[in-house]
């Protein structure tokens, strides 16, 4: 993993040691055909949202048609596949994001290597997560949840959208780095979930925000906590669980990657027009509403995010041993 992680950083580096003569021959001349952006999940959900609203900004900033292709299936495994196996000439681009970051550590048999075969183009935005438990756990607190959780190990049941999902590993950090025994009892996607913490069939679950906001405000559920580093604006009011347990800090991302050997001058021209995307004000409230906070870097920013992020999901999954189903 380590040695993964050095080859990701130098190729997300690599664009600063090319002559800039070739870089900007090489950015005048694309985009000179539409281009392909491969999605691991089905239409209509939050990533294939996201990358139709920037395919269709990209498209009309560059004259050139950005094309949305969605191939579900293993996780978002299949579609990072076909865009490893893909001519690396900018024209096939994949939306990564967390599934891809933790699905390089859960699967042991993947026929590429994500850090390795994907290079970083962009970030788009991240998607802050809530700890949030049904209202009659007698925890009112991330402090008191703890204690509890500590003096009834094994007893706490945490319902996750299906094992090896951010929602689940986002719940084994935690009781990683708070010492807690929590029972994890995945469900069949969010609504499933959501049912089961209401019914009180499960006493916890960490969710994306925006998911959860209705029953939040609502007081069907509880938020003890919000996983970023800060509090947020969308619950202004609630702490974050770093507050209490240090270092916890989780979060969806999203972004764009390519196949390795993409010259630098398309990443650097891809990069500067998503980056532009993000400044548009009408893009970014957009991406509020879907729950994401515009996030712009430069493409070696975002290799050392996706790096590190790879980083921590595999150390979880190890830490928890962890596997596909």
């Amino acid at each position: 993993m380590k040695s993964s992680r050095r080859r990701f950083l130098h190729l997300a580096a690599g664009a600063a040691a090319l002559p800039a003569a070739a870089r900007v021959a090489d950015a005048q001349a694309y985009p000179a055909r539409p281009v392909r952006i491969v999605i691991g999940f089905n239409a209509g959900g939050a990533p294939d949202v996201v990358a139709r609203l920037l395919a269709q900004w990209l498209s009309e900033h560059t004259g050139q048609n950005f094309l949305i292709e969605n191939r579900p299936g293993a996780g978002g495994n299949i579609a990072a596949e076909m865009v490893v196996r893909a001519p690396p000439d900018g024209y096939t681009l994949l939306q990564v994001g967390s599934p891809n970051f933790i699905n390089a550590s859960l699967y042991t048999d993947l026929k590429f290597d994500f850090l390795r075969d994907i290079v970083p183009v962009a970030s788009i935005g991240r998607n802050p997560f809530v700890m949030e438990v049904t209202p009659s756990f007698p925890a009112k607190t991330v402090a008191e949840f703890i204690a509890y959780a500590k003096a009834h190990p094994g007893e706490i049941n945490m319902t996750s959208t299906g094992t090896g999902n951010l929602t689940h590993v986002a719940g084994e950090l935690f009781k990683m780095l708070a010492g807690v025994d929590l029972v994890h009892v995945p469900a069949r996607g969010e609504m499933q979930a959501q049912s089961d913490l209401i019914a009180g069939r499960v006493q916890v679950m960490f969710d994306p925000i925006v998911s959860s906001l209705g029953y939040l405000k609502a007081g069907t559920l509880r938020p003890l906590a919000v996983t970023t580093a800060t509090r947020v604006a969308m619950l202004p009011d609630v702490p974050a669980v770093a507050e209490t347990v240090p270092g916890y800090e989780v979060y969806g991302a999203i972004g764009f990657g390519a196949p390795k050997d993409t010259p630098a001058a398309v990443i650097d021209f891809l990069n500067a027009k998503v980056n532009a995307s993000l400044a548009d004000a009408t893009i970014a409230a957009k991406l509020a509403d879907l729950g994401f906070t515009p996030t712009p870097m430069t493409p070696a920013q975002f290799g050392r995010f996706v790096a590190d992020a790879t980083a921590l999901w595999g150390k979880v999954i190890r830490t928890a041993k962890i596997k596909p189903q």
